[in-house]
């Protein structure tokens, strides 16, 4: 059993952005040669999370966006940094997930992708990565 950690960074452009980090981690998995284990992934950020969801229809993510945002509209929000709601959402999607290794890639559905979820930028971010495996013996 071995454990590699990684950390990278991402920029946003947008104050609410969700942006797909899949190729990414699938890269340091592989480079890690984890044959089978667990991907873990966490955002050290109060206002930004991580979420698996549909990848394959632009339209999911900006349907998840609309919902967020009429479920806040209308709520007096008391953080006088006005960003109230980039916290809530950070709750609500969490900020940590861990993924299944098989055969050097995380297990994920046909339609599935890793999301960074940027509720409160535009700004850089962290991403720590650690890929806990086993190689095979040869």
């Amino acid at each position: 059993m071995f454990v590699e950690n990684n950390l990278f960074s991402i920029k946003s452009s947008k104050r609410e952005q969700f942006i797909s980090i899949t190729e990414d981690i699938n890269n340091l998995v592989l480079r890690s040669g984890a044959e089978v284990g667990v991907v873990k992934i966490f955002i050290p950020h109060t206002t930004a999370a991580v979420t698996i969801n549909q990848n394959a229809n632009p339209d999911v993510i900006k349907d998840i966006q609309t919902i967020l945002a009429s479920s806040i509209k209308g709520h007096r929000l008391l953080n006088a940094e006005g960003n109230s709601d980039s916290h809530f959402k950070s709750s609500l999607f969490g900020v940590s997930l861990e993924i299944p290794i098989e055969r050097r890639k995380m297990i994920l559905g046909e339609w599935q992708g890793v999301f960074f979820c940027e509720f409160d930028g535009p700004r850089t971010r962290k991403i720590h990565v650690q890929v806990w495996g086993h190689q095979e013996k040869r």
